[in-house]
């Protein structure tokens, strides 16, 4: 038994689009840092077991994301220091079970897997520690367990754990049953019984034993993944699915797709077992869990960015950019990011996600990304534009370097404006430093690149017919984005 180690397996999809518009699909709540810590909810996930008893052997975590988010994630965990991860890149979001088996069928059979939601906030992380110290030998000895966050108010936005025999002391239970998401008065009589704990969505389970859960209860989803993972691929950090062959998996959750038919399943052999969790937990899911989660005022109001509040309570007030200031309102969510403002009562939360959907219905790009695009390199920030012509502030990592490339359709013009640059414009390589500049024509082959120590920062002037980020030939690519067969842009 003392043979096992701890694998976080981080479960890092999802869009959050109910945390519109700081939250996009191109770069997800999981990325952003909302806690007021300046952490990233996947760097604090991945975090959050450090101070872990030293008697359970902790590997480097593993996590499972979208293939567009890789370099992302990749960066946020080397920034944390987290070294040596394992990325697994789903081709595209399937839920939960299948994210869980990919991570199995990478582990060895010697690793216990705790799947960890990139996107929760613990602001008791000690007692996360005990309770994972307390499931520990559940889980040695093939029991699935999960945490049932004890619930300190009759909440009709999560589904229940009802809890069944003490085991372990009473540091355990077993599972009686699972209720879905209940009404106002279902919910209080949930907390007044003490019986029932919020289900939280993180597990603990032997690879063997959760490859056997999948084999007798979810036979193809299994026989899909291990497919796919047979076909597919690695390069770099990165392990890659097969694209078609994971195209095929069924969609579900860990919980509808195994832990809840565990009680009703004797025989399998793997029992359903629950650790009560009080660790200052919430799931992030819309706007007004953000404003439970951070400092209030003496007005009961939570502020992040340049705020100003006046004759105003109960309300959460976010600036990216500009001042943010409100007066005389109450209850109220305020969202400034540089291309969009949300103001949403805040009991209509859970609606935010509505305004996505019209944006995607009206086909606009507020729906799925920012102004400010991150890339492996750096990012850049589109300023302005019109008719022939667009501004583009660009930051480049030192020693980063964008690809070998050539436009159809535009030129460019370049103004280092911070660190030193090394430009290659056809066929003459530059070493540019601040407030010097070149001249790139359209069809020349040319290339950015971050020779010194320090962020390069570009002010790049784009004229020209078709301004797309889609006019672009990759000929040379430092993080693989060249397409062989076309030298095509692919993201």
């Amino acid at each position: 038994m003392n043979s096992h180690h701890l694998l976080p397996v981080i479960l890092c999809g999802g869009s959050g689009t109910r945390l519109w518009p700081l939250s996009r699909e191109t770069y997800p709540k999981q990325f952003l840092a909302l806690s007021g810590n300046g952490v990233s909810m996947l760097q604090d996930t991945a975090l959050r077991l450090n101070g872990l008893s030293s008697t359970i052997a902790k590997a480097p975590p593993l996590v499972v994301c979208n293939a567009e988010h890789r370099f992302l994630a990749a960066q946020q965990l080397h920034d944390a220091g987290l070294h040596g991860a394992q990325l697994v890149l789903e081709p595209m979001g399937r839920n939960t079970a299948p994210a869980l088996t990919l991570a199995a069928l990478t582990a060895t059979q010697q690793s216990i897997l705790l799947a960890m939601p990139a996107d929760h906030v613990m602001t008791q992380p000690a007692n996360l520690h005990r309770a994972v110290e307390a499931a520990w030998p559940l889980a040695q000895d093939g029991a699935m367990v999960t945490f049932g966050i004890v619930a300190n108010r009759p909440e009709t936005g999560y589904g229940y754990i009802q809890k069944g025999h003490p085991v372990q002391g009473g540091a355990a239970f077993g599972i009686q049953s699972f209720e879905e998401k209940p009404n106002q008065e279902l919910a209080q009589s949930y907390v007044d019984s003490g019986n029932y704990l919020w289900n939280s969505g993180l597990f603990m389970v032997r690879t063997d034993q959760w490859i056997k859960a999948m084999e007798a209860l979810q036979p193809a989803m299994l026989e899909v993944c291990r497919e796919a993972m047979a076909q597919g691929s690695r390069d770099m950090d990165f392990i890659r699915p097969h694209t078609g062959t994971f195209a095929a998996c069924p969609s579900d959750s860990i919980d509808y797709a195994v832990m809840e038919h565990l009680p009703r399943n004797d025989a399998l052999g793997v029992p359903a077992r629950v650790v009560p969790l009080d660790a200052g937990w919430s799931d992030l899911g819309a706007w007004d869990a953000l404003w439970d989660v951070l400092e209030h005022d003496t007005d009961g109001n939570a502020h992040a960015g340049h705020t100003l509040a006046i004759d105003t309570r109960d309300s959460l007030l976010f600036s990216e950019s500009r001042l943010v200031a409100a007066v005389g309102v109450n209850n109220i969510v305020v969202v400034e990011t540089p291309d969009a403002v949300l103001v949403v009562d805040k009991r209509c939360t859970q609606d935010v996600k509505k305004i996505v959907a019209e944006l995607k219905a009206q086909k606009r790009s507020l729906a799925s990304s920012h102004r400010k695009v991150h890339r492996p390199w750096g990012w850049y920030d589109s300023i302005d534009s019109g008719e022939r012509f667009q501004v583009k502030r660009i930051v480049v990592n030192p020693g980063a370097s964008l690809s070998l490339q050539m436009h159809h359709h535009r030129a460019e013009h370049w103004i280092v404006v911070k660190g030193t640059a090394e430009v290659t414009n056809g066929d003459k390589v530059l070493l540019l430093g601040e407030n010097q500049s070149t001249f790139i024509p359209l069809g020349h082959i040319h290339r950015l690149t971050n020779p010194g120590k320090l962020p390069l920062e570009i002010v790049e002037v784009q004229s020209g017919s078709y301004l797309g980020e889609d006019d672009i030939v990759r000929f040379e690519d430092t993080y693989g984005r060249v397409m062989p067969a076309t030298n095509a842009y692919k993201e």
